[in-house]
């Protein structure tokens, strides 16, 4: 059957037609994006992407919001729109629907997608094993976390706050960007360091350290004179999010019991070849007593340019599949 396949951010709202088979997703479209603040809700970008798709939609839909999915009332942290679960049916003329939390999308993508929609960071450079716990990691705005269960030739994915553990410093330069984030935060949690937000407190810390004016600038300008090359205090914070990636990733499986980790999310695949040149990996691996357990475990970056509208998909082929 065919789908609307639905994958709302702060910025952006992605629209593909996805057609599910069987509890799988076998075919999408071409994804349509728009902007959110050009539209006063989802119901008006519905009615944009019926308009542009040139015929009535399909009466399905699969919704992912990058939200904490909880009650009837869905407010998104950067985008004014709100979402009422109980009204999707009768404002999108949808008969049937999935909607879930966006990393929850992105643990789906990663438990239906085939192995050539994975990059290999480190570890062995074996497939996602089929059994067993599967840790997802994705550092954008925020950093999300999630699980993804396989076993007895099924799936299930757990959505979870992994992002908001306690940051944990394993250097004197690590201790010294969180001194700096201690002065606004009271609480350090690991995506003030890894994730797109997080580079301006390594940059800032490591200009200190050079003895250079700590100039307020904001993350975009520093992650494109980082990927360019352009500034050598940015490109070390870059060098420096790497490590702290691969120390927290290495935690996470820990946490979660992981036998493979993959590292999700749009800024993880902008800075692909970064992470594969990068000592991310000996972070990864760098738990003590269990340093050759780590160094075990197949660790890769999904590729796939969708993974939140395919992921979206996919959980509404699981969820109506029987």
């Amino acid at each position: 059957m065919q789908v609307v396949a639905v994958d709302i951010g702060g910025t952006h709202a992605r629209f593909a037609i996805a057609e599910v088979e069987g509890g799988r997703v076998v075919a999408l479209s071409e994804p349509m994006t728009q902007k959110t603040a050009e539209h006063a809700s989802l119901q008006t970008a519905w009615q944009a992407f019926e308009a542009a798709y040139g015929k009535p939609l399909p009466r399905a839909a699969a919704i992912s919001v990058a939200s904490p999915i909880t009650g009837d009332i869905i407010r998104l942290t950067n985008n004014p729109w709100i979402i009422r679960p109980s009204l999707i049916g009768e404002r999108l003329n949808a008969d049937i629907y999935t909607i879930i939390n966006d990393f929850g999308a992105v643990g789906h993508a990663v438990a239906q997608l085939p192995d050539a929609d994975f990059q290999h960071l480190c570890g062995p450079n074996t497939a996602l094993p089929g059994e067993g716990v599967t840790t997802v990691c994705g550092p954008g705005t925020g950093l999300g976390v999630a699980q993804v269960l396989k076993q007895n030739g099924g799936y299930q994915v757990l959505s979870t706050e992994g992002g908001h553990m306690d940051f944990a410093p394993l250097d004197a330069l690590e201790d010294a960007m969180l001194r700096r984030l201690r002065k606004i935060f009271t609480r350090v949690s690991a995506e003030r360091i890894v994730a797109g937000p997080g580079i301006v407190a390594i940059y800032e810390t490591l200009a200190e350290l050079e003895g250079r004016p700590v100039v307020s600038r904001d993350d975009k300008t520093i992650w494109q004179e980082a990927l360019e090359g352009t500034d050598s205090i940015a490109l070390a914070a870059l060098d420096r999010f790497c490590l702290s990636l691969g120390a927290v990733a290495g935690d996470l499986a820990l946490a979660h019991g992981a036998k493979a980790v993959v590292i999700a999310g749009g800024l993880g695949l902008r800075i692909k070849d970064k992470l594969i040149r990068s000592a991310f990996d000996q972070r990864f691996v760098a738990k003590g007593r269990f340093q050759s357990m780590m160094a075990a475990m197949p660790v890769k970056l999904i590729t796939h340019p969708q993974p939140g509208l395919f992921g979206a998909a996919a959980a509404f082929a699981q969820e109506h599949s029987q």
